[in-house]
């Protein structure tokens, strides 16, 4: 049983509680924010994270939706992926080693200066480049060289075949005079100062406060009819839903039971979208405890996740046993998933030789089954999923110590202490359960942050990355699932369903299947870009 429903009332009923009073008096804005001013032209939204740079190459807008930025694909609303820069499908090789992709004529980045193949050769030479120290490398391994093709075209060169290359090529794309000094590319401009060919240029960030985008009359799509953004960075859930409810804003993110609140107080729209974003408990290999398998079976069977779904999401939400969402039905293996099995959590424990101790916890050889589990203290859904966690770790005997911390502080430790990691997309899970779960990216900041290691789970991971087609590719993403099962590496909990409030003035909205990448730039608002004013 997961021991979160009290929690989950002592947010939801205070809050519509404050919702009521604030209803009640005139929306202040903060001092350096502006408020929703009735023009259908311009919109005010509220985020609960800043991004710590604007720039393409350290993975902002990585999954195409940045405004400042396009990719030469991007997914639509189906998941399909659809030409953006690219002025049609890439054509392979006869062996899928190298893909041609022709480019969009007329295009002009923010600084009127023409987009053409030389700019597209410089982004992913830097991408590829080791001096520069691009982030996102990780998500191109396989890419070896790219060449222009004339005026027209570029030609990817990559060292295995790859069956859906295409789909890594959705990063913004940089002016190639941006990228002409060379030197890392955490120095460059645009990290603060974006100069892209999206739908909106940025106009002014405010540090801490808000962002103001203004749309980009020359965009080849069509100018946006929203002509001007305000973006305003508040980090506490509980302070923005509130000003939302205000009036405040025109929409913001929200956990799934603030939203309902908030939609039920003040007639805004809620708007529940599905989403590949997982939540996983990431477990050193460093530790003592958490190396032990018998420690990651147990706990993989002792969590209750429908629980966790029901009373911490209001059920916007599914349990996860691994990153392979159930948007993809074809890549799903059943088999895999854990099932809440307390006593066979118990089991597994004994036959290890983890005897309970007079205070419940376990311990072998002297060891207590006791580590420490770290979460970013402002983000309210990792803070009550850790305190769902360590409760049913502690009724298997198992001590989990939670520490709220910043992410300064979390990130030196993610080597020796557990974490609550976030991460997942619905376009390529295959790739990403490869940068999570395969041992060459062991300690990879992010990527692998436990250093976990299991020769079948590479070997699949391998396969599918080098599947002739997408049957073989499906295939052997579900052996991969199977292989992770018998040895699992960390503790996956939900794909968290994503919940926003909306003032109902525009059309456009199309609901979308979202990747863990969300805020502002997805959401209802991940194609503002063909919104209109309503009539």
């Amino acid at each position: 049983m997961c021991r979160c429903v009290i929690a989950l009332r002592n947010i939801a009923v205070p809050l519509l509680a404050a919702l009521v009073v604030a209803g009640c008096s005139a929306p202040t804005p903060a001092p350096g924010e502006s408020a929703p001013t009735g023009d259908p032209t311009t919109m005010t939204l509220a985020d609960g994270y800043e991004p710590d740079d604007l720039n393409p190459l350290l993975g902002y807008g990585a999954e195409g939706a940045s405004k400042f930025y396009d990719g030469l694909y991007a997914h639509d609303a189906d998941r399909a992926l659809q030409p953006a820069l690219a002025a049609g499908e890439a054509t392979p090789s006869p062996d899928r080693r190298s893909w041609t992709v022709p480019l969009r004529q007329g295009v002009t980045f923010h600084d009127g200066s023409t987009f053409g193949p030389e700019d597209v050769v410089a982004t992913y030479r830097a991408i590829l480049a080791p001096d520069r120290a691009a982030t996102i490398g990780s998500a191109v391994p396989m890419l070896e060289r790219v060449e222009p093709v004339g005026t027209d075209a570029v030609r990817f060169d990559l060292s295995y075949a790859y069956g859906a290359f295409p789909a890594r090529l959705t990063s913004g794309i940089l002016p190639s005079e941006v990228l002409q000094d060379g030197g890392p590319v955490a120095d460059l401009p645009v990290n603060t100062r974006p100069v892209g060919t999206g739908p909106y240029s940025l106009v002014e960030w405010r540090r801490g406060d808000a962002m103001v985008l203004q749309a980009h009359e020359g965009y080849w799509g069509g100018a946006p009819a929203v002509k001007r953004v305000t973006v305003v960075f508040a980090t506490d859930d509980n302070t923005r839903a509130q000003r939302v409810g205000a009036g405040e804003f025109d929409g913001t993110v929200l956990p799934p039971a603030l939203a309902k609140a908030v939609a039920a107080q003040s007639g805004m729209a809620l708007r529940e979208h599905s989403s590949a974003d997982y939540r996983t408990i990431a477990l050193p290999f460093a530790n003592p405890v958490t190396a032990d398998p018998a420690i990651r079976a147990a706990l993989n069977r002792a969590v209750n996740r429908q629980g966790m779904v029901d009373a911490l999401l209001a059920g916007q939400g599914r349990p996860a046993s691994n990153p392979i969402p159930d948007a993809l039905p074809e890549q799903v293996e059943p088999s895999a998933a854990f099932d809440f099995d307390p006593a066979g959590a118990a089991r597994l424990l004994d036959e290890a030789g983890w005897a309970p101790g007079p205070d419940g916890v376990r311990a072998r050889n002297g060891q207590a089954a006791s580590f420490s589990l770290m979460y970013p203290a402002t983000d309210t859904i990792r803070r009550d999923l850790a305190q769902a966690f360590a409760s049913d770790a502690r009724a298997a005997g198992i001590d989990v110590r939670l520490e709220g911390l910043g992410w300064e502080a979390i990130e030196p430790r993610m080597g020796r202490d557990a974490l609550v990691l976030g991460g997942g997309d619905p376009f390529d899970p295959g790739f990403k359960s490869w940068q999570l779960l395969h041992s060459s990216n062991a300690a990879d900041g992010f990527n692998n942050p436990g250093s976990y290691s299991n020769p079948q789970v590479d070997a699949a991971l391998d396969a599918a990355l080098r599947a002739p087609d997408d049957a073989a590719r499906d295939e052997q993403i579900r052996a991969f699932q199977r292989a992770y099962a018998a040895d699992p590496g960390m503790v996956f909990l939900v794909f968290v369903g994503h919940s926003y409030v909306s003032r109902d003035s525009w059309d456009g909205y199309v609901e979308v299947v979202e990747p863990h990448t969300h805020g502002v730039t997805w959401g209802p608002w991940w194609n503002l870009e063909d919104w209109t004013p309503k009539q």
